[in-house]
């Protein structure tokens, strides 16, 4: 049977004393429970970022799990996509999740549905839980086709992510009993626990890891530590301390399990309470690892503790234990954020000679910094060096120069750096572009800018509309601004509420106290959409 109901209040109170919850035991919410029958052996402890089990494992080639058809690997990855897309494409044509309606309209696919195509149909419908459980439940009814684990964690994970876990609880108990040796799995357990921690209700994910065991599976470490994870990265981190420390003897304090708490209270920014956890590690007599010493170090930066922060970063040097770059990184952040870019440098240059290779990371960093002060020089010698040592530069580098520029033709030699590079634009640097050119009234430049969007399907989107609105008021074009901003509602795209404001002004201001829709200057009669552009033009 599952523990009774967790006291929120209880678990807090025994997080400040410090002292063993012993109400909890007897509540039966942490006493010991039997090992069961069902254990992965290949398992271990998952690293402190993402559990191993979170990760999709991987199955052989040619076959599906949860499928009774197979067939050869290479056309099924071809013809499953082909399948998926002809089905997104009638489901959006069906516009909602009538049963009746949706089994008329896939009956056409009956024969071609296997996990790997509902899979793929689910993957595209996350936002839209309606319409994938109502898929779900369509395929269920196929014959010759039943789901597999893969397709039931990610419709578990689809109604989680939606907060609407009665209906996710609901779907897991409904799994048919014969199904559930080869579909209930370590990684649903872990969606389980994730969305229920997601939603705030602490209880049920604890009741969840307790489930495990009536499913066949062992209540072990490494279940443990994905609750843990789960409680923390919601900022239940007072629940999870609480069942750390209670649950002592039956999972052993190993530096992995601090490390989840010590992260935890570091995510929900209690500096007070992350010192106390890094003084019992240090009093536990476990090794302190990697982990720990960069989420300490990142605690002491985000306290404001530069100063504290650089001494231990040096004594791990000191103690033989090498940083790795993640650490680097973030006292070089810190340094430059404290304007104390000359140290940073230091440490970058330090970096090299002690075998720590500097990522993508590190450079953007430096460079970002480097770029507010203007020591442009600096900046370009570091993207050359980037280039030189084989760590191509992101988008995120250029768009850090980009903002410095002031000319259009060193906006152009950026950009066709990118493409010499294989550093492709995306919609965040169009719009950048976007911006600056509209902000330098550079029109040509704009329209350009836009076409290229177009071309290449990174845009226009609701921010690129946005600019144009925003820029175009700023230059006084009014009747420009409004056609953009009818446009983008055309587009089913919703305005910012600064942008509504906007326009109301705009609207004001030309028409009294007209309203958006009372506006003669706005009429249908006034406007011409233009084929190529897709934008709206004022009649002369």
């Amino acid at each position: 049977m599952p523990p009774p109901r967790l006291g929120s209040s209880i678990l807090a109170a025994s997080c400040r004393s410090r002292k063993p919850v012993s109400l909890l035991r007897r509540l039966g919410v942490v006493g010991s429970c039997p090992p069961d029958v069902r254990h992965n052996a290949s398992e271990v402890p998952p690293p402190v970022g993402v559990p191993q089990c979170f990760h999709q494992g991987a199955l052989p080639r040619g076959h599906v799990l949860g499928s009774l058809r197979f067939f050869h690997a290479g056309a099924s990855e071809h013809s499953s996509e082909v399948h998926a897309s002809e089905i997104l494409r009638t489901l959006k044509s069906v516009g909602g999740s009538d049963s009746i309606d949706l089994g008329t309209a896939l009956h056409q696919f009956d024969a071609k549905i296997d996990e790997d195509v509902v899979l793929k149909v689910l993957q595209k419908q996350r936002s839209n839980w309606q319409v994938a459980l109502a898929f779900f439940k369509w395929a269920v009814g196929l014959p010759g086709y039943v789901h597999g684990s893969r397709a039931y964690t990610e419709m578990l994970d689809i109604l989680g992510r939606m907060k609407k876990v009665r209906l996710m609880r609901q779907l897991f108990d409904e799994i048919p009993e014969e199904r559930q040796g080869a579909v209930v799995t370590n990684r649903m357990f872990a969606v389980l626990l994730n969305r229920y921690a997601g939603a705030h209700k602490v209880q049920e994910a604890v009741e969840v890891f307790y489930l495990r065991k009536d499913y066949g599976f062992e209540l072990d470490l490494v279940g443990f530590q994905i609750l843990l994870m789960s409680l923390c990265r919601y900022k239940h981190v007072e629940e999870a301390e609480a069942l750390f420390r209670e649950k002592k003897e039956e999972f052993p304090h190993v530096i992995k399990s601090w490390n989840i708490i010590l992260n935890g209270w570091c995510v929900k920014g209690s500096f007070r309470d992350a010192h106390r956890i890094w003084n019992d590690i240090i009093a536990s007599k476990v090794e302190r690892d990697l982990f720990t010493y960069g989420t300490f170090i990142n605690a002491l930066t985000k306290d404001g503790r530069i100063s504290a922060a650089v001494k231990l970063f040096n004594s791990m040097w000191e103690k033989g234990i090498n940083p790795d770059v993640a650490i680097c990184n973030c006292i070089i952040d810190q340094l430059c954020f404290k304007k104390r870019i000359p140290e940073a440098l230091e440490i970058f240059g330090e970096m090299n000679d002690r075998r720590c290779q500097a990522d993508v990371a590190t450079y953007n960093t430096l460079i970002k910094h480097l770029c507010k002060i203007k020591r442009m020089e600096k900046v370009y010698e570091l993207l050359d060096e980037m280039e030189a040592k084989g760590c191509p530069p992101n988008t995120r580098t250029y768009s850090y120069i980009l903002k410095t520029t002031e000319k259009s033709k060193d906006v152009t030699a950026l950009m066709q750096r990118m493409e010499q590079s294989g550093c492709k634009l995306d919609s965040d640097t169009y719009n950048l572009v976007l911006n600056l050119y509209i902000n330098w009234k550079y029109e040509k430049g704009v329209q350009q800018v836009w076409d290229e969007m177009e071309r290449s399907g990174s845009g226009p989107d609701q921010r690129s509309f946005t600019i144009m609105v925003h820029g175009l008021h700023s230059q006084g074009k009014l009747d420009e601004a409004l056609h953009y901003y009818t446009t983008m509602k055309s587009r089913g795209m919703i305005p910012e509420p600064r942008t509504k404001i906007l326009v109301k002004a705009i609207y004001m201001k030309k028409d009294g106290a007209a309203t958006e829709d009372e506006s003669p200057s706005i009429t249908g009669k006034s406007l011409k959409l233009d084929p190529r552009s897709r934008i709206f033009h004022v009649q002369k």
